[in-house]
């Protein structure tokens, strides 16, 4: 069976972990597509071209420890605008999503550019305020010298570059599932996607 999940969404709204429980409830394989674009950033930060990082990628070089660092992060949007560095990371994707036994993908641009034909598309979202708070704690509570001014200034600056770039933009695609994270708990985010899965399969 091939059965695609696509969830896009901002940082921090709870995507990543929804994808990971989704994909767990139904036995389907998870890709975070940020970590390809994290991985890439990563690269380029020791001096590697971007097109060049994101055509030589491999799997091992999304399990690196140091991919969940500010700096990496703002790396990964930098690298994500350059539409070279899209297309040598799409097919990576799509075979990824097409995959016997299900899968679920989570980025920014899944139901829209990656999978459009995907049989379930979800947009994650949250306020700004809940989204810097939830960064602040995961950065701070592993050591990491934040300021939630400067989480939320990151995000910001990182919203507006995903969402105004020409290649790909981040944008909920026209059929996807809106679910606002900001007042909702992980269980009950998860029972909302879950029940629109299953309503698909």
């Amino acid at each position: 069976m091939k059965f695609t999940v696509a969830i896009d969404g901002p940082a921090a709204a709870g995507k990543g972990t929804l994808s990971k429980r989704v994909a767990e409830a139904f036995g389907f394989a998870h890709l975070d597509t940020g970590l390809l674009y994290r991985a890439t950033g990563a690269k380029v930060l020791e001096g590697a071209d971007p097109v060049a990082a994101a055509r030589a990628l491999a799997p091992e070089d999304t399990a690196r420890e140091d991919l969940r660092t500010s700096q990496v992060a703002q790396a990964a949007s930098r690298v994500a605008a350059i539409a070279e560095v899209r297309a040598a990371l799409v097919q990576f994707q799509r075979d990824f999503a097409r995959r016997e036994g299900g899968a679920v993908l989570d980025g920014r641009d899944i139901g829209t550019v990656i999978c459009p034909d995907a049989e379930v598309k979800l947009f994650v979202t949250a306020s700004d305020a809940v989204r810097a708070e939830r960064r602040y704690l995961e950065l701070s509570g592993k050591g990491q010298d934040v300021s939630r001014e400067g989480v939320l200034r990151d995000l910001q600056e990182r919203d507006a570059r995903d969402s105004q770039r020409d290649a790909a933009p981040m944008t909920a695609a026209d059929d996807a599932v809106l679910i606002d994270t900001s007042d909702l708990s992980i269980e009950d985010a998860v029972a909302e996607a879950v029940a629109h899965i299953k309503a698909k399969l």
